[in-house]
């Protein structure tokens, strides 16, 4: 019996360096990551596993014309033959391309609970069913006809598409988002039309400017609509692949009453990837806060029909003020980051507009130009086997009497080959066709048209030896030549078509025709291009107030509320404290919106907005004038004047002691 331990086998131990390992570990990792799983191809603007659920759904005739089939059955296929890793990852792929407001447009139709706005999670797998929609079919079209590379799966036992065909820009118009290690995607939705209209100004005219195709594609356009405001971002990331969408929510303001006393804001469209419960939560809790005043009551009516959140006000409540207090406290105002990095080569690179379109035209010219070659090889296929039987039909008889006399179809074969045969129909197209054009491709010269006659090759006797009697007749004679000049025909067009670059710039031209055609709609996002930051003003309510100034120079303001008309015999209230040697010199009643021009003892004219001067009680003295301006030493204020606004047709009329 062999006692043999481990110890006595051949064996060598390498030393590696524990820094070098991780290194090369990591790096491995992190390529894995980046090329296999996070970042998609600028190509067909798909992840692996994206492309995976597709290809997946394509074998299964999974298609948008046929039943709906369970999730599960989509699920199984994918994690058994080409993605090795949970079902949860490939089926929140799933449910992430079948929401209408996650993809702008969806290329998984869906029949169940795919989740919400509000942020629901899907039914489970074994409730929904799902197909391809009409639009993902385009990214898959052409894929039998040899258009795109294929890999082994993870274990060898299947292959899969590296790259789809992608006869749309799926990249552009449904955007992306991914983290990698140590870099990371986020790529806009953007409308069919407006990428199709910069793809027709950039076949038509290859060196276009990318600020001209700028003009074409104005901005993103979001699933769930809403309003972009600013293009100022917008421009920065097409131009260099790094900038800012501004969103917001589109909003309208409903009476509650006839007098039109009490205003409701109503949210009709949330910002692009905002969660609408976690947005009522935020004013709600904002309102408990006492960060935002002036709402009575907040409910979420949203249904099938559409979304619907509803904030009352309370009455005499300016609307726009609180407005804008959600713009810049709530998520109705929000920022998409544009940074729009793909695979490139198989390289992570950030691209602009101009290269992303750029690489989906070439992508689609190398598509159609291996489509065309693989046509011809079909077609070079059977114009071989028409030559042959267009031979035979010419020499009906003297074939007919060397099969009865071959003892055995192999030796019938043989003696069909040995042959040199004529036929003038098969002579004559050959000629108009540029013979060599039509031959297919591993084709000996010894076959085929020959200085002498026809050489029949085992494909052509094969077929000869296997053709019914019934195509002996007259008629059936007349559809082979037919049928061989038409396909002479087709083989001339191909070649034309891939000597000419031209052609194939205007097969892709009418190809996103059709597919603007079938499949463009309307923008959804509003675009207001020239777009202003919110001022401190624009969260003030527009009240009026009462400012004072003392004779030493302290000022403040107080709501008018806190003045009342006093009956006879009555003791008013007191406006300000006053010290023995300070009394109230001005007062008057001004908008919190409206200017105060401050004219001082040195011949200078100051302003600030009347909500800039402190607010006080009616017992306070208020805060020193000399705190609000750069006053000079012996410099005081003389006279005050409030200005609602400056326009031509009013003047100021100033004299000083001296008669200036």
């Amino acid at each position: 019996m062999d006692k043999s331990t481990p110890d006595q086998f051949a064996k060598e131990t390498l030393p590696i360096s524990l820094e070098d390992e991780m290194r090369r570990s990591y790096l491995e990792y992190a390529m894995s990551v980046i090329v296999g799983r996070a970042l998609p191809d600028v190509r067909d603007g798909l992840k692996p596993v994206h492309r995976r659920v597709l290809f997946a759904m394509h074998e299964l005739s999974n298609d948008y014309n046929k039943p709906y089939k369970k999730s599960a059955r989509i699920v199984g296929d994918v994690i058994g033959k080409y993605h090795p890793h949970g079902d949860t990852a490939v089926y929140d792929t799933i449910v992430r391309m079948a929401q209408d407001f996650s993809l702008r447009y969806m290329l998984v139709d869906g029949q169940g609970n795919f989740g919400s706005v509000d942020g629901d999670n899907a039914a489970a797998m074994r409730y929904t069913e799902i197909r391809m929609s009409k639009i993902a079919h385009e990214l898959l079209a052409d894929i039998d006809k040899e258009t795109v590379d294929f890999g082994p799966n993870y274990d060898g036992s299947e292959h899969e598409p590296l790259i789809m065909p992608a006869r749309i820009p799926n990249l552009l118009i449904n955007g992306s988002s991914g983290i990698a290690v140590g870099m990371a995607t986020n790529i806009p939705p953007h409308n069919l039309n407006e990428v199709l209209d910069a793809c027709f100004a950039l076949l038509k005219n290859p060196e276009m400017g990318i600020e001209e195709l700028i003009e074409l594609v104005p901005a993103p356009d979001f699933p769930t609509a809403g309003i972009i405001y600013g293009t100022v971002g917008v421009k920065e990331g097409y131009r260099t692949g790094r900038g800012r969408v501004v969103m917001r929510g589109r909003t309208h303001f409903e009476d509650m009453d006839k007098s039109g006393g009490r205003q409701a804001l109503i949210v009709d469209e949330l910002p692009y990837q905002v969660n609408k419960k976690t947005f009522v939560e935020k004013i709600a809790e904002l309102v408990n806060e006492k960060k935002i005043e002036g709402i009575s009551d907040l409910r979420d009516e949203s249904d099938k029909s559409g979304m619907r959140v509803v904030i009352e006000l309370k009455r005499g409540e300016v609307g726009e003020v609180i407005l804008n207090n959600l713009y810049k406290q709530t998520q109705l105002q929000d920022t998409f980051g544009m940074n729009m990095v793909a695979l490139l080569d198989g390289q992570p690179r950030l691209l602009n507009l101009k290269q992303m379109l750029e690489a989906f035209l070439s992508h689609r010219r190398e598509v159609v130009t291996r489509r065309t070659v693989f046509e011809l090889k079909k077609a070079r296929a059977r114009g071989h086997i028409l030559e042959g039987l267009a031979v035979a039909l010419a020499n009906v008889d003297e074939m007919i009497a060397i099969i009865k006399a071959a003892p055995t179809p192999p030796e019938a074969k043989i003696d069909l080959m040995a042959k040199i045969w004529k036929s003038p129909v098969v002579e004559e197209m050959l000629k108009r066709a540029a013979m060599e054009a039509s031959r297919p491709e591993g084709l000996s010269v010894d076959f085929g048209m020959t200085p002498n006659g026809y050489k029949l090759s085992d494909i052509q006797a094969q077929e000869i030896l296997q053709m019914r009697l019934q195509r002996l007749t007259g008629l059936e004679q007349d559809k082979v030549v037919s049928e061989y000049k038409e396909v002479m025909d087709i083989i001339a067009d191909l070649l034309n078509i891939l000597a000419t670059p031209s052609r194939v710039t205007t097969i892709i031209t009418d190809e996103l025709t059709e597919i603007r055609k079938q499949f463009g709609d309307k923008r959804r996002s509003e675009i207001i291009a020239n777009a202003q930051d919110l001022s401190l003003e624009d969260f003030i309510t527009p009240t009026d107030v009462v400012v004072t100034l003392s004779h030493t120079g302290y000022v403040k303001s107080q709501p008018l509320e806190e003045y009342r008309a006093q009956k006879r015999g009555g003791r008013g209230k007191q406006a300000a404290p006053t010290k023995e040697d300070d009394f109230i010199d001005k007062m008057f009643v001004a908008n919190t919106h409206d200017y105060i021009l401050c004219f001082s003892s040195r011949g200078r004219v100051y302003w600030l907005k009347v909500y800039e001067v402190p607010q006080g009680s009616r017992i306070g003295r208020g805060k020193p004038i000399v705190n609000l301006f750069p006053l000079e030493e012996g410099e005081k204020i003389n006279a005050i004047l409030a200005v609602k606004e400056f326009d031509e047709n009013h003047f100021i009329f100033m004299a000083t002691a001296q008669g200036t």
